[in-house]
């Protein structure tokens, strides 16, 4: 696959405002206000954050792209699960702050807002760490209820190295680069990771909503295309797993990010995800093995 880089610290790779020079030079990303954390196979810093392919859309590739407007995806996933208006708060220091007139305090664990919460594996030893947790506080700062969150881009394969070193050179790239994306992915470790942790929170009397799953728009299509058309909608509740996907805008003016735009919200449950990831109903015709060694006999 062919594929050019359309974000790069944050901004077009030809930005020449000096907001993107600056960041292209300190490596940094807006989105998260410290040095770029996506790094390339030999560990220097890669600052890609969204790939445009040849044929079709862009995709976002480096999950801290999510976070811009202040960590806005948190907000949006509360709204949903909690309703209302919503204040967002350091889990660690949530108690004993001050919310404003109307709005529902929600402590918020997870990178760079205090600790990530771990879960535990089946061995009762290590586990998996969910990557938020949104807690509802009362007015009594009570904890009143939770949802889980994660949040997902998509890895790259390929190379777009020679393209990197160009724009940090100041210069262009005139061709395509041979990064791709590791869909693969999508089997191996989000979907069986999403199930299992969907199941341990299903067993958490406060987690009234389930698991939140948020992702580019590219990964969800190919979450859905891996499950089949089958999957059926349901209310958020307990068990529940809610889609939601989020895209770039195409362009941005001198200086501003591309604008990240919410696409939409799917909700159904981790039963359903399990077994349409089980037993998938987009299979090909069947005996196609059959006719593949007939075809080169």
């Amino acid at each position: 696959m062919s594929s050019n880089i359309i974000e790069f610290f944050g901004y077009s790779p030809t930005d020449q405002s000096g907001v993107a020079r600056q960041a292209r030079a300190e490596k940094r990303c807006p989105f998260i206000s410290d040095t770029c954390q996506k790094t390339l196979s030999d560990g220097s810093i890669s600052g890609a954050c969204t790939l445009k392919p040849k044929t079709s859309g862009p995709v976002i590739c480096c999950p801290n792209r999510l976070y811009s407007n202040d960590y806005k995806i948190l907000s949006d996933v509360a709204k949903i699960a909690f309703g209302g208006d919503v204040q967002l708060f350091p889990g660690h220091a949530a108690r004993n702050r001050q919310v404003a007139p109307g709005k529902t305090k929600i402590a918020v664990f997870g990178k760079r807002w205090g600790k990530e919460l771990r879960l535990p594996n089946r061995g009762r030893s290590g586990g998996y760490f969910v990557d938020w947790v949104l807690a509802r506080l009362n007015e009594q700062d009570g904890l009143e209820e939770f949802v889980a969150v994660e949040v997902q881009s998509i890895d790259t394969t390929g190379n777009y190295q020679d393209e990197r070193n160009a724009y940090l050179s100041g210069k262009d790239f005139p061709g395509q680069s041979t990064a791709g994306f590791n869909w693969e992915n999508v089997n191996k470790r989000i979907l069986p990771q999403i199930i299992y942790k969907g199941h341990v929170l299903r067993r958490e009397r406060l987690c009234r909503h389930g698991l939140f799953f948020v992702c580019p728009q590219p990964v969800y299509e190919k979450i859905r295309e891996r499950l089949g058309g089958n999957l059926l909608a349901y209310n958020p509740q307990p068990g529940a797993l809610s889609l939601m996907w989020y895209n770039v805008s195409s362009t941005a003016p001198e200086g501003q990010s591309c604008e990240l735009q919410f696409v939409g919200k799917f909700t159904t449950t981790v039963d359903q995800i399990a077994l349409a990831f089980t037993s998938p109903s987009n299979l090909p015709d069947e005996n196609v093995y059959e006719a593949a060694i007939l075809a080169e006999l």
